[in-house]
């Protein structure tokens, strides 16, 4: 059985890519901070008959989202892919004139230093399959900076990077490193960024292993 865990997991596109590979035989870990939400989460899949264990872990304590990442895979096997997703806090999105140096504290633990220990805890255990699948999922702002969101606009940049690094140094142990940006709100009914069309967008990414940057949907949109 393989595993995929979702950091940043929540009812929206989290719950649409867990049906997605949960479809496809994938048992799933669910790690966000709210251990409550994570419990209804949990059953709400089990009744569409996906296998996921809920893991409460803050992305910004990276000691416990790397205990988070090890108990899961305890429980259900080697993660096989990793998805890091978490939804930025508002107060990340400080216009760039008024963003201090202690402001980019925040948006820099949640954007890089999260995703840099997420990927070094479920590494080795990639490396040890011979096979794997790490895919960041960011807004518009990791591809065009926004002046009035400088705090995600610039944690993004070095997660986008990251990523992109990871990318070139890790396709030939056969573990693919891919990025999707997400222009504007994730929106039900819609064409292209409802969050069971992503879920299919991110499933057909570690499927076809093409590319580092995917966009959902045009940048101006």
């Amino acid at each position: 059985m393989s595993t995929m865990a979702i950091v940043g997991a929540g009812p929206g596109l989290g719950a649409a890519v867990a049906r997605r590979f949960g479809r496809e035989g994938y048992d799933v870990a669910l790690v966000a901070r709210d251990r409550e939400r994570l419990q209804v989460l949990v059953g709400e899949l089990a009744d569409d008959g996906v296998a996921a264990r809920g893991f409460a872990a803050d992305v910004r304590r990276p000691e416990q989202l790397v205990a988070a990442l090890k108990d899961a895979a305890g429980v259900l096997g080697t993660i096989e892919v990793l998805q890091y997703s978490p939804v930025p806090h508002r107060d990340f999105m400080r216009p760039v004139l008024e963003t201090r140096h202690r402001d980019l504290l925040g948006p820099i633990e949640f954007s890089v230093y999260g995703p840099v220990a997420a990927v070094q805890q479920v590494l080795p255990g990639m490396r040890a399959l011979g096979r794997g699948t790490i895919l960041f999922v960011n807004g518009g702002t990791a591809a065009v900076p926004h002046p009035e969101r400088a705090g995600t606009s610039i944690a993004f940049a070095a997660e986008s990077a990251y990523g992109h690094l990871l990318h070139d140094r890790l396709a030939p142990e056969g573990i693919h490193v891919a990025q999707l940006v997400i222009p504007g709100a994730i929106t039900p009914g819609h064409v292209r960024k409802d969050p069971a069309v992503l879920a299919d967008t991110l499933w057909g990414m570690h499927r076809d292993r093409h590319g580092f940057r995917h966009y959902a949907d045009n940048l101006d949109a």
